[in-house]
């Protein structure tokens, strides 16, 4: 996704397609789109921020061999500018600052 997110920042006509049909400007990009998903884009400003409100999780538990299977990590780390409110919150991954 943090390569689509610079494309995005990068090149205008690519953000206008993902805002109008992510769906198909995913495509495009070489991600699989499960057929009838429907992916909504909104784009966070300096005056609205998106906060975006998870499914409720399923009320079965994974097994601990399911939980191994989609355990991930994070290898980066937050950032937070004193001077700044919510918007001066950075991930830092791979030398690059990406806002939270």
């Amino acid at each position: 996704m943090q390569q689509i997110i610079a494309k995005a920042w990068m090149d205008e006509g690519f953000k206008q397609r993902l805002l109008a049909d992510p769906e198909a400007a995913l495509k495009q990009e070489g991600l699989d789109i499960p057929e009838g998903l429907r992916i909504k884009v909104v784009e966070n400003t300096d005056k609205l921020v998106h906060f975006v409100l998870p499914a409720k999780p399923s009320s079965h538990e994974l097994s601990d061999e399911q939980l191994d299977k989609v355990a991930g990590g994070f290898c980066g780390r937050i950032v937070h500018n004193e001077s700044q409110d919510l918007m001066g919150r950075f991930i830092v991954y791979d030398g690059h600052s990406y806002p939270v």
